[in-house]
């Protein structure tokens, strides 16, 4: 088998308005025009054999091929030891998460080209769909050879009740790459359009803080029964195609592609002035903050949901946290003594002069030099007494 790797373009986020939805068609996916006879019999002529009726699920359980009745299913031909299906694995898992409960319903079939059963159990580990069993090599054989598979990864696409050739999608790879995830499944969700690239050192030290707050903050959700509430967009000012791969590499949450108008266009309507900037949308579309980075800095995963309401709380919690605070303190990263200020009393909006974040509320500041930091980024010289009474 000739190994060749489909062209990367990541996971594109397009809309046309609120009634965008999950329609494969507009990406392709033919439309059959008459009946065709029963979807599942067709489905299970593909990917049974005379002693099989099943596939296996994630868990290692036996899943029948029945069951695949009125959904869309892919079949994904890869393989452990090529690098182009490892990186092209986790973009379709994800469109696989977000796709899999949607109408009509989205299923994967991997069909290995393993060498032995211990790479592709190893492979599997990574996968959430089904697999033909590796051990069934006729099977895999003859979907290879219907499908005239030359190179992988490659993603056959069938509609549900209508395997028709004039209906089934090959370039599924490409597919995936470019309309992974419709803007239809971030409705009802909060967004984060993170405005960041790689030249910029503060968002390439941002981006590992931001990528741990984003899991802490869906993780949450899914122990509260909650799917990922909680979604983030890269929308690059990178000078280059490589630029944006290598640090898109880093994140894992969804970008707009490289180079796509609609980059100036929400740069201009957020009057984005400087990176990086995280600007937080509602579930309802509406802008929430555009104080996103500032919110996480001083808050980290609690500042989630990033409404007036949760800032509100916050801060009267912070106040409350400040009555026990010392009224000043020595920092091992200054050598003047550093005095607690609020907005109220001297203090405002800043970047920390330690972690060189941005602040605001209480901190601690120096009022000779104007040196500034977040009251958790102090580090307690022990020189003598501290004064303990904070504001009231």
């Amino acid at each position: 088998m000739r190994q060749e790797a489909a062209v990367v373009k990541r996971v594109e986020v397009k809309s046309n308005g609120a009634d965008d939805a999950y329609d494969l068609r507009k990406y392709g996916f033919g439309e059959c025009e008459m009946d065709c006879g029963s979807g599942t019999s067709r489905l299970f002529s593909l990917l049974a054999s005379k002693d099989r009726d099943f596939l296996l699920s994630p868990s290692g359980s036996q899943v029948k091929i029945a069951d695949l009745e009125d959904k869309v299913v892919g079949i994904y031909f890869s393989a452990n030891w090529y690098q182009p299906c490892h990186k092209f694995t986790p973009v379709l898992a994800n469109a696989y998460e977000h796709l899999r409960n949607s109408d009509p319903g989205f299923e994967i079939v991997f069909v290995s080209s393993d060498e032995d059963v211990n790479a592709f159990d190893d492979y599997r580990c990574s996968m959430p769909w089904l697999a033909v069993p590796f051990s069934d090599l006729e099977s895999k054989r003859a979907l290879s050879r219907k499908f005239d598979v030359e190179g992988i990864p490659c993603l056959i696409i069938l509609q549900p009740n209508n395997y028709r050739e004039d209906s089934i999608v090959v370039d599924g790879v490409d597919l995936i790459y470019r309309y992974g995830v419709p803007v239809a499944s971030l409705i009802g969700k909060t967004i984060g359009l993170y405005f960041s690239a790689e030249w910029c050192s503060p968002g390439v030290e941002f981006t590992p803080k931001l990528a741990s707050i984003y899991q802490k903050i869906n993780q949450e959700s899914s122990l509260n029964g909650h799917h990922q509430d909680f979604q983030i967009v890269f929308v690059s000012s990178d000078h280059d195609q490589t630029s944006f791969d290598s640090y898109f590499r880093t994140m894992p949450w969804l970008a707009l592609p490289y180079g796509d108008p609609n980059i100036k266009t929400l740069t201009k309507y957020f009057d984005i002035r400087g990176i990086p900037s995280l600007v937080i949308l509602g579930p309802d579309g509406k802008t929430v903050t555009k104080q996103g980075r500032n919110l996480l800095n001083l808050y980290q995963e609690n500042a989630y949901p990033f409404t007036e309401a949760r800032v509100e709380f916050l801060e009267r919690q912070a106040d409350e946290a400040a009555k026990n605070l010392p009224k000043s303190e020595l920092h091992s990263g200054h050598g003047h003594r550093l005095t607690l200020v609020s907005e109220g009393n001297g203090g405002g909006p800043f970047i920390c002069c330690d972690c060189d974040e941005q602040g605001s509320g209480w901190a601690y500041q120096c009022i000779e030099c104007g040196y500034e930091v977040h009251t958790k980024c102090v580090r307690v010289v022990d020189n003598g007494p501290r004064l303990r009474e904070g504001y009231s």
